[in-house]
């Protein structure tokens, strides 16, 4: 984290709170909340105060507070840390040896009360145990940063992958917006439209511009029941099956039985997802009809494995012919399978065969 014994850099101390290098200098400029001590010949250092002071910053502005009357209060947090961990005096800066270099970067924890206040801290989400990523994705995502949600958004598939993008930082940050949503009456609505936006551009990204599709064979339909608009979850899919050059034909929310029907006949797909995430819209006899359709020469005639994703499939027996996989990763196995590919991970729950 770039620590030294005058504190960290300003780039630290954004990558910390999950906001740009930008924003923190200036609310400096603009709201004085700039490092307390400062090293002749040096840039910023961010002591533990300091960093405590910024902490507040983030959780006040987050929740609302005007950004002038977030910076007298988050002063006011420095003056107690400062209190508690005394910082550098100026003039000994340049020469402060072990011990004062330990009373700067020490308490670096000290603001902190707990794993709650540290999963929480700067978004007012309810975030729980989380990557800091997914902490800094729901800082932006309430400040409706949106250039910000795509840089770490960008980063993360990058440095994660697919998967673990969206299972440990995507869906955290998604789930703790509706459900903060879900308790605030109309608030955070906002929130979750641009959220769901840059991660839908981001999934969107993904799929089209991972390698060529290996071989024009049959394709693997995605698309929502009838009824149902949730659709993040089969564009997470199709990225991963993007990444694994497979064939998908993506057809959004709220299919109706018709159309999806029409399309099974006419592209003879390997797979169908069907995605359901809430029992209400889970339809079981368009699933049963689905898995019993055939196509193909006569002799020869086939039909696809439907894939029942999401909760609202939960609590029924299955049905021939279907599969229910238990996240990401496992869809991506199951699929990969038909196309002679090595699943990866645990291959899900299906019915009359292996994994149930």
């Amino acid at each position: 984290m770039d620590d030294t014994a005058h504190g960290i850099t300003t780039g630290a101390v954004a990558r910390r709170l999950g906001v740009s290098p930008t924003t923190v200098r200036s609310w400096e400029r603009r709201y004085g909340i700039g490092p307390a001590v400062r090293a002749d010949g040096r840039h910023r250092r961010w002591s533990p105060a300091d960093v405590a002071m910024l902490e507040e910053m983030c959780r006040l502005t987050a929740s609302g507070v005007p950004p002038a009357e977030a910076a007298r209060a988050a002063r006011e947090v420095r003056k107690a840390a400062e209190v508690r961990s005394p910082a550098v005096p100026e003039d000994s800066a340049a020469t402060a040896g072990p011990a004062a270099g330990e009373a700067v970067a020490e308490p670096a924890a000290e603001p902190r009360t707990g794993p709650a206040r540290s999963a929480r801290a700067g978004s007012g989400l309810p975030l729980g145990d989380v990557r800091q990523e997914c902490r800094g994705l729901a800082r932006a995502a309430v400040r409706l940063d949106g250039p910000l949600m795509e840089t770490m958004l960008r980063a993360a598939l990058a440095t994660y992958g697919l998967v673990a993008t969206w299972e440990e930082i995507m869906t955290p940050t998604l789930h703790a917006v509706g459900r903060k949503w879900e308790s605030s009456g109309d608030r955070y609505v906002e929130v979750e439209h641009l959220l769901s936006w840059h991660i839908s551009t981001a999934l969107r990204r993904a799929a089209v511009t991972g390698p060529s599709v290996a071989s024009p064979g049959p394709p693997t339909l995605l698309a929502c029941v009838p009824s149902e608009q949730h659709t993040l979850p089969l564009e997470a899919l199709a990225a991963g099956l993007a990444e694994q050059a497979l064939p998908t034909s993506m057809f959004g929310a709220a299919v109706p039985a018709e159309a999806l029907d029409a399309a099974v006949r006419r592209s003879g797909p390997a797979a169908v997802v069907l995605w359901s995430q809430a029992r209400s819209t889970a339809d079981h006899a368009l699933a049963r009809h689905i898995a019993g359709t055939t196509f193909g020469v006569r002799g020869a005639r086939t039909a696809p494995v439907v894939l029942l994703a999401g909760p609202g499939w939960r609590g029924r027996a299955l049905a021939p012919g279907t599969a229910r996989p238990g996240g990401l990763r496992e869809a991506i196995g199951l699929i990969s399978g038909l196309y002679g590919e090595p699943p990866s991970g645990n291959d899900g729950e299906r019915a009359g065969g292996a994994g149930a």
